[in-house]
């Protein structure tokens, strides 16, 4: 037993390397099934089936296994969704700029679909997702999602990436496919992680971008990682702690390249600054023969300090004796999270069940500093309470599974789920959101114009409420629940052809039922080459946040700054304009492709089909005008409202291919992975309300459509070359970026150009327990294209000199990483 361990571990080692992208595992896995055949040791389930003996090789569908330990020790990422941004072609999350809430937490996308559409969960249950929902500035508005980020890298064992619809399996979310954090499990030794990383400023071009430093976006990460046995029948523990601090990383338009002299909207363009703490653990404990108790729990809190646009000293919303030159507004955003899911796994008439409870918080508060109430002139404070969100979701469920001998094995999996979710809105102080008059009241629709707070420079209204980000006027808590109860069969026919069928329904006490189907096959035409495909039905619940998050907000459009009224979907403003009840997204999934795997070479394509209808987005812009004559006297002082709306339908069309070689070279071993994605969506259809119809570009405008259609580049290429010898080992990789196009506020095409990264690292074991590595990411220092040309109206949407695209913004790094054991 022992040999065989060793000659697991050792494959793992030879193998893994192949699979740095996060592409594929298809030789390592039929390394492993080889030899746990010939030992007759069970294989390990993968997401995307409950059948025990089906591994990643012989899924109908396509699923990537990421070794994150592997991954994390080669390259500069310290969160998962960077991580996974820079491995798997098809995963897309970028660092935001001036984007709210969004500034902590990366949107991420799979097949360029929105935050919502992908399935997040934690050792195969469904995790809790982030109470923000993404507004302005940032890709996936109008979407919630979750927020990756609050589970340690340390923690991770391996990452399950299921690219494929499977709400038939799992329920709501999964229309895009399923990522499952899988937890370490080791029982014993202490494992630790000591990372340095830092960018070396140097501008792109001709000195046309400027920073505060040389070196800048320091950051420092340790995790430590113990396991340890529990009692004397296989019980074990296994705890992380991690804590990350990064510093900012600013990017701003050098303002003596540009001929117009107004300043540019972004001061401070770039990345936050964080601090991140966390605690993970993982226990399972046999309670006696045939029982077995698992528990996870989940601990993170991050501060983010982000800059908003800046307030020029002229401004209605900045008061000159209090900020002489102007201010720079900072969103300081706290994010606390818990999990805790706890089960019980045992044997009934030889079927396995599993009996649980998954329990997630997230609360997201900000507080806003050096700002101004511009309202409350020279008597302001400059710092405020601005409130926040918090979601709640507690599932209960059982799943149970059996095999049978019918043809070459059946296997037959049902289970339930009931869900609770509450959604809040925590109000902010009064003077975070309210307007006051010259004596101090609050301003209501009967104010007189005459003690309205005006700017003596301009003339106009002063707005009201904290500059940067306006708090939330009103307590508001919602909550529903949902029942669901799902089959999920998986028949080998013969000993070449498997065929899968499941089916799902559920009913939420909001809108309603849904029912969707999915079937699947594998056919090996040989025993290197393999036939697979699926086509399934899916859906997506709208989320609380979408139903009842409402908030009056500044924003700049070509450097005018704007009074907003994000109306919730149930108001008297969306009901006066007609916006009907949100309702469930659908989807129709299709995917086919090959797999072709000799051992020291692999390769799998498979094209897919996504339609989802009824896709929940936030509309454009409606002015005052466009309001009933009542709704405008009732809000005076708003410019402009906006509201969450079934408002389009999608079709998505793809295909993804791996190619992986490995292969001893000289005393080495060299293992290479080419990975790439094509990715195109076509927005087929825009709902309109009757109220509205004739007003589509404004229910979404060209701006909106080409944020939603830039979700995902193209085409995404990854190449990885590993290379290691005795205990040296150079690690390179490239991922190309295709275009991507946006349109600004003047509504003029803003084009990024296709970008290539490329990450070097060198990395030396000095004895079995301690390694270190050293390297760059983005070596050569490529930034997205510049958009010099409109910086200074203000009309990129972070109001920087371009977008958070592709790659992000932040220019090279070098890193140290140390791994020791004990």
């Amino acid at each position: 037993m022992i040999e065989l361990l060793l000659k697991i571990i050792i494959m793992r080692i030879k193998y893994i390397s192949i699979f740095f992208l996060g592409a594929t595992t298809l030789a390592y896995a039929q390394q492993v099934k080889d030899t746990l055949k010939e030992s007759k040791i069970d294989e390990v389930a993968i997401t995307g089936s409950r059948n025990k003996k089906r591994t990643v090789v012989n899924t109908p569908v396509p699923i990537d296994i990421i070794d994150i330990k592997q991954v994390s020790q080669s390259t500069g990422q310290v969160e998962i969704n960077q991580l996974l941004q820079f491995s798997a072609p098809s995963f897309n999350s970028n660092k935001q700029s001036g984007s709210d809430g969004a500034d902590a937490v990366d949107p991420a996308t799979l097949r360029g679909l929105g935050p919502d559409q992908t399935l997040l969960l934690l050792n195969g249950k469904r995790y809790h997702q982030s109470s923000l929902i993404n507004l302005f500035g940032t890709k996936g508005r109008g979407n919630t999602g979750y927020d990756m980020n609050t589970i340690p890298i340390g923690a991770i064992k391996r990452v399950e990436v299921l690219r494929d619809g499977a709400s038939a399996q799992y329920g709501s979310d999964a229309i895009a496919g399923v990522i499952n954090v899988i937890l370490n499990d080791r029982n014993k030794g202490f494992e630790g992680n000591l990372f340095t990383g830092m960018n070396l400023f140097k501008s792109p071009g001709n000195n046309d971008v400027v920073s505060d430093h040389k070196i800048d976006g320091t950051t420092f990460d340790f995790s430590g990682n113990l396991g340890t046995t529990i009692g004397s029948k296989g019980g074990f523990g296994n705890f992380t702690v991690e804590f990350i601090n990064k510093d900012y990383a600013i990017r701003n338009a050098n303002p003596d390249i540009y001929n117009d002299p107004a300043p540019a909207p972004r001061q401070r363009f770039g990345d936050a600054k964080a601090q991140n703490i966390y605690f993970f653990g993982n226990i399972e404990l046999p309670l006696s023969d045939g029982l077995k108790f698992y528990s996870r729990q989940g601990f993170s809190h991050r501060n983010t300090k982000a800059y908003a646009w800046t307030r020029s000293a002229d401004a209605d919303g900045n008061i000159p004796e209090v900020y002489p030159t102007g201010f720079n507004p900072i969103e300081d955003t706290s994010i606390t999270d818990f999990t805790f899911d706890n089960g019980l796994k045992f044997k009934v008439a030889d079927w396995d069940v599993d009996v649980y409870n998954a329990f997630g918080n997230n609360r997201f508060t900000y507080q806003i500093d050096n700002t101004i109430n511009a309202t409350l002139g020279v008597k302001s404070p400059t710092s405020f309470n601005a409130g926040g969100h918090s979601l709640l979701q507690n599932t209960t469920g059982f799943n149970a599974v059996k095999q049978f001998k019918v043809l070459e094995g059946l296997n037959v999996a049902f289970g339930s789920e009931f869900r609770y979710e509450k959604f809040d809105i925590i109000k902010g102080e009064e003077a975070s959101y309210t307007m006051y008059d010259v004596n101090g009241n609050p301003v209501t629709p009967n104010t007189p114009p005459n003690l309205l707070v005006t700017n003596p420079l301009s003339g106009n209204v002063r707005p009201g409420g904290s500059q940067g980000f306006p708090g939330y006027s009103t307590d508001t808590g919602k909550s529903r629940n949902n029942f669901a109860a799902y089959v999920d069969t998986e028949l080998d026919i013969t000993k070449n052809w498997m065929v899968s069928v499941a089916g799902r329904f559920e009913n939420y006490n909001d809108f309603g039922s849904t029912l969707n189907g999915k079937f699947a096959t594998r056919y090996a035409i040989t025993p290197q080459f393999a036939f697979r495909g699926s086509v399934s039905t899916g859906f997506r619940a709208p989320s609380l946040a979408q139903k009842y998050y409402s908030q009056q907000f500044t924003n700049f459009q070509g450097g005018q700054l704007v009074t907003i009224q994000l109306a919730s979907n149930d108001s008297k403003l969306a009901n006066s304009l007609g916006i009907p009840q949100l309702k469930q997204e659908t989807s129709l999934n299709g995917s086919a492709g090959f797999t072709f795997n000799t051992g020291k070479f692999t390769a799998t394509i498979d094209g897919y089909y996504i339609r989802v209808k009824d896709r929940i987005v936030l509309t454009g812009y409606f002015a005052q005008a466009d309001l009933p004559a009542e709704v405008q006297a009732e809000n005076p002082f708003i410019d402009q409202v906006q509201f969450f709306s079934n408002a389009i339908d999608t079709k998505t069309k793809g295909v993804d291919l791996i190619l992986s070689y490995s292969e001893n070279l000289g005393s080495g071993k060299l293992t290479a992975t080419l990975a790439g994605n094509y990715n195109d969506m076509q927005i087929t259809k825009v709902n309109t309300s009757e109220q509205l119809a004739g007003k589509e570009d404004i229910y979404l405008s060209a701006r909106e459509k080409a944020f939603i259609l830039a979700s995902a580049p193209k085409t995404k290429v990854n190449l990885n070359i590993n290379y290691k010898i005795n205990k040296f080992n150079v690690n390179l990789q490239m991922v190309r970026f295709d275009k991507v196009t946006l349109i600004g506020y003047d509504n003029a095409e803003q084009v990024y150009n296709p970008k290539v990264t490329t990450d070097l690292s060198f990395g030396y074991e000095f004895c079995k327990n301690l390694n270190l590595t050293l390297g760059s990411k983005n070596l050569f220092n490529r930034y997205p294209t510049l958009q010099t040309t409109q910086v200074t109206s203000g009309n990129t949407e972070s109001g920087g000199i371009f977008d958070p695209v592709q790659m992000g913004f932040a220019g090279r790094q070098v890193f140290a990483r140390l791994n020791f054991k004990f």
